[in-house]
C-alpha cells in the first residue's frame, strides 16, 4: 500500500468510501457519527485545495482516505475529563475511512501519519468501538473528551 495526496479526480471514489463507512458505522452501533451525507463533497474539495486530504492506494486502487495536517486544531483547544499528554506541536488526523472488506487500511494510514509526526491527536465518536479498538492497538492514549 502507499499514500498520496488526494486529487480532484479521486472525489467520486472518496465519496463511495465515505458512503460505505457511514453504512458500516450504522450497522455496528454507531449511527450518529457521520449522519446523512457527511462529509459533503464540498468538504472533500476543500481538503484537496488545502493539501490536507490523502488517499491510500493498493495496487493503484483507492482503498482508504483520511485528513492529515500539522498545526493547531481549534476543536482541540478545550479538552474535558482529562488533558493532553504535552503541549508540543502535533499532527492532526481526521475522517479515516477505508473500503469495506479491505483490512489493515486504517492501521496503514495511521502508521504513515506516525512516520510524519510522532505526536498525533485524533478523535472519534464515543460509539465508534472499532476505531477505539484500533487506537488502543496502535498505542494511542485516551486523553479526554472534545466537542465538535
Amino acid at each position: 500500500m502507499e499514500i498520496r495526496r488526494s486529487r480532484k479526480n479521486d472525489i467520486d471514489e472518496i465519496m463511495k468510501i465515505f458512503e460505505n463507512a457511514r453504512k458500516f458505522m450504522k450497522d455496528n452501533g454507531n449511527p450518529n457519527q457521520w449522519r446523512d451525507s457527511y462529509p459533503e463533497k464540498s468538504l472533500i474539495e476543500s481538503d484537496i485545495e488545502n493539501n490536507v486530504g490523502f488517499v491510500c492506494l493498493d495496487e493503484g486502487e483507492i482503498v482508504g482516505t483520511f485528513i492529515y495536517f500539522e498545526g493547531k486544531e481549534p476543536t482541540y483547544a478545550e479538552i474535558y475529563d482529562g488533558q493532553w499528554l504535552n503541549d508540543e506541536p502535533y499532527g492532526v488526523v481526521h475522517r479515516v475511512a477505508s473500503k469495506t472488506g479491505k483490512g489493515g487500511v486504517a492501521s496503514f494510514c495511521l502508521n504513515w501519519c506516525f512516520e510524519k509526526c510522532r505526536n498525533l491527536k485524533i478523535d472519534t465518536h464515543r460509539d465508534n468501538i472499532p476505531m477505539h479498538n484500533l487506537f488502543i492497538k496502535l498505542g494511542f492514549v485516551r486523553c479526554g473528551i472534545i466537542y465538535l
